[in-house]
């Protein structure tokens, strides 16, 4: 859907920067359905993996920007998370 792919765009040039700002690289963010929920998910990185700390405090800073944004008019789950590194 080419409206959603915008405001994906557009939520993640918003957090681009601060996120950067947290050397955190923003790996990927999409909108799915999964047993009738709506998640919008963004999977974060860093050079030497995320811990929980980090991702508690990237989600501090993601949420409020994406509330801002106000871009996603029906309900949904906002879920943070960091990229599975394989060993």
């Amino acid at each position: 859907e080419k409206c959603m792919q915008e405001k994906l765009e557009k939520i993640r040039e918003a957090i681009l920067k601060p996120m950067k700002e947290m050397a955190i690289i923003v790996d990927e963010i999409v909108y799915v359905t999964e047993n009738g929920y709506k998640f919008l998910k963004i999977t974060l990185d860093k050079v030497n993996g995320l811990d929980m700390d980090t991702i508690v405090d990237a989600t501090n800073v993601i949420n409020p920007i994406i509330d801002e944004l106000d871009l996603i008019d029906e309900e949904y789950i906002l879920d943070i998370s960091s990229k599975e590194r394989g060993n």
